[in-house]
């Protein structure tokens, strides 16, 4: 057993990275790659501390995706949280982070806002154009951040890295009980789908069709269409797009998306998703040169 303010009997501390990892709001997915790579270079810097950077989607074994982001969530000895874009899947696995008040450091890029919801918690801000002066010097402060963000959750009996802020609260572990963490997962993942697809109608453009709505509805479904391709990679295929089946992509796309209200016709609807399943899977700079809006 470590005395408070001595690491665990651990040669490596995990650090969990939440970001994006598929293009969103201009950003290419190459764009997310070197941002992951920003990030595993700052904490590999730390120097008080010997972390090891990974994607909490990330792990060895197989199984259950949503099973390996929450427990990965909630055993990492510090996260390091990308809300730039405010990817919504991104948001999503930050709440429950900061409900299991752990330590956790959340950073953006210098296009983004702030959410009301975490606006009371520091961000570390990086240019989003990844100009090299200012992100030699964002690593630093990464570095910094981290090593005493940890640090104080070692020192304090009762840290508390986020609901401090509303009262006083008993945070309870993920449950070891045979068979009832997976069922629970399961039951809250498929909740938030369904939660997620209720958004997505709610926000979408209603009753337009994309075959006479003109640039605006193709806009519109492009839109959609990121953002359901971004949750579906990393929550059925582990982030891997080498693993995407077209046939169970677009069912899932039109169960999530709506999408046959968009086109005059399921056929229609199919070769359009072809279209833009082929765009996809293209490496990402071919990609942002053949996408059509």
């Amino acid at each position: 057993m470590a005395n408070k303010g001595q690491v665990a009997e651990k040669s490596e501390l995990k650090c969990g990275l939440v970001m994006p990892i598929s293009a969103i709001d201009g950003c290419s997915a190459d764009h997310w790659l070197d941002v992951k790579n920003i990030l595993i270079e700052a904490v590999s810097s730390v120097s008080s501390f010997k972390f090891n950077a990974v994607l909490v989607s990330d792990a060895d074994d197989t199984g259950f995706i949503q099973r390996r982001i929450v427990q990965n969530l909630y055993d990492s000895d510090i996260i390091v949280c990308d809300v730039s874009c405010k990817n919504p899947n991104v948001m999503f696995e930050l709440g429950i982070r900061l409900a299991f008040d752990k330590a956790t450091v959340i950073i953006k890029d210098d296009v983004t806002d702030y959410s009301f919801d975490t606006g009371i918690i520091e961000h570390l801000t990086y240019p989003r154009d990844l100009r090299f002066g200012r992100i030699v010097n964002f690593k630093e402060i990464l570095a910094k951040k981290i090593e005493a963000t940890y640090q104080a959750s070692l020192n304090s009996d009762g840290y508390s890295m986020f609901l401090h802020n509303f009262g006083k609260f008993n945070v309870s572990g993920l449950s070891e009980a045979s068979g009832s963490v997976d069922q629970a997962l399961l039951q809250m993942m498929s909740e938030m789908q369904v939660d997620l697809a209720r958004v997505r109608r709610a926000t979408s453009l209603p009753n337009v069709n994309i075959s006479s709505g003109g640039v605006r509805a193709n806009r519109v479904l492009s839109s959609e269409f990121e953002k359901w391709a971004d949750y579906y990679v990393r929550s059925n295929l582990g982030g891997d797009l080498s693993k995407l089946n077209a046939e169970d992509a677009f069912g899932n796309a039109v169960a999530n998306m709506d999408l046959f209200k968009y086109f005059e016709s399921p056929s229609m609807a199919r070769r359009w998703f072809d279209n833009r399943i082929s765009v996809l899977l293209m490496p990402s700079r071919t990609r942002d040169a053949e996408r059509v809006d």
